[in-house]
């Protein structure tokens, strides 16, 4: 009886029992019949260790849990909507994060049409002032609490109450700082919650939502119609396109008040958590490797599109460096080398002030502001930067 337990307990521990079967029984497992041998989220995260790894230096450890770790989703508000769903969310836990800012100084909105936000940086010297539309809502749950949205109710005219998206993704539209009449080209829309965002301004003259994929264009409209009443998706107030966007400068030039280039990129945390449609795909290693001189040919199509005095923010949701610090300083260098326009880049450190509260922002970049992921609040990572084009 106890040679019995002794050999029970001894088949427990051993994991691998193949070496107690006959060599002629055993049978080699088919790597290719089962799964695939170097799946595309491994080789994301291979090649995430090489690159961020000596990038980030010591913040990579911490932003590659953030990265691994379940998605933390914000619910983007739609003033469109006849339900009260901010009051719906607030009952559940949750907060308007954009109303909710460590600032100085707030304008009231009887004062002016957009909130205006002055803040001050380590030395206490103020910085510039950042002004965006207060219409735009955005609710996230606190930190370390991982509560996830219930899907979204159509009201009465069948319109959903909320989008749900990374909440970092509003900031290139409140970094854009839409005002009354704009004319705005959103280059890169699909799949449109950086759209619905501008939308909910309610001070766009004319948006222009462009996508160079055809099916990612029609996911978008099928969006639009989910949140936006029909009466404001005409010709008069929205444009939607299937242009390939590289060639938008030749098309419209010096035309907007504001453009978005929310580029194609690595994306990041789909990278290395999904298989389907994945960059890092054997078959898309060409695509991947074209990433940078695609983005840099988006964002030289939007500073064309711009008019003299207009607003550009380029913003991607990676943290590479070569799609982002590089792509912007590049792209600053071809456009006054090539085209004769000259830029100036706007900070945009009064995000990082007001909003530290929700998100993690990498320090000291040069060029731009950065969300990176952090387990207290999982959101980004975003990159974004605002050029504003002199001539």
């Amino acid at each position: 009886m106890a040679l019995l337990l002794d050999s029970r307990l001894l088949m427990r521990r051993v994991k691998d029992l193949r070496c107690f079967t006959p060599r002629r029984h055993r049978v080699k497992e088919k790597w290719a019949a089962t799964r695939i041998k170097y799946p595309p989220t491994g080789l994301a995260l291979q090649y995430f260790d090489a690159t961020y790894g000596s990038q980030l230096g010591k913040l990579w450890p911490s932003i590659r849990v953030a990265l691994l770790s379940e998605r933390k989703y914000g619910a983007l508000l739609n003033n469109f909507c006849h339900d009260d769903v901010l009051a719906g969310l607030e009952a559940q836990g949750s907060s308007d994060f954009i109303s909710d800012t460590d600032t100085e100084d707030q304008t009231s909105e009887e004062e002016s049409s957009c909130v205006s936000m002055k803040t001050s940086d380590a030395d206490g010297q103020p910085l510039p002032n950042l002004q965006f539309s207060p219409h735009i809502k955005c609710s996230v749950f606190p930190r370390a609490d991982i509560t996830r949205f219930k899907p979204a109710r159509p009201d009465i005219y069948g319109l959903l109450g909320y989008y749900l998206m990374d909440a970092a993704s509003v900031l290139p539209c409140l970094a854009l700082g839409v005002q009354e009449g704009h004319n705005v080209l959103d280059l890169c829309a699909a799949p449109g919650g950086k759209t619905l965002a501008l939308l909910q301004t309610q001070c766009i003259g004319f948006l222009c939502v462009n996508d160079s994929s055809v099916s990612r264009t029609l996911r978008l409209k099928r969006v639009l119609r989910s949140y936006v009443p029909k009466q404001l998706l005409n010709d008069e107030k929205l444009r939607i396109t299937s242009i390939e966007g590289t060639k938008w400068g030749e098309i419209e030039r010096n035309t907007f008040d504001r453009v978005l280039v929310d580029v194609p990129c690595t994306t990041d945390r789909h990278s290395l958590m999904e298989h389907d449609n994945n960059i890092f795909s054997k078959s898309r290693t060409a695509e991947r490797r074209r990433l940078p001189q695609l983005q840099l040919e988006l964002l030289l199509a939007g500073i064309e599109a711009a008019r003299p005095g207009g607003e550009i923010v380029y913003s991607t949701c990676t943290l590479s460096q070569t799609q982002n610090l590089d792509v912007v300083e590049q792209a600053i260098y071809m456009a006054q080398e090539k085209h004769g326009i000259h830029l100036q880049v706007v900070d945009l450190r009064p995000l990082t002030h007001m909003f530290r509260k929700t998100f993690h922002f990498a320090p000291d970049l040069h060029l731009g502001e950065m969300v990176i992921p952090h387990l207290a609040a999982n959101f980004g990572p975003i990159y974004m930067c605002k050029l504003r084009r002199l001539t």
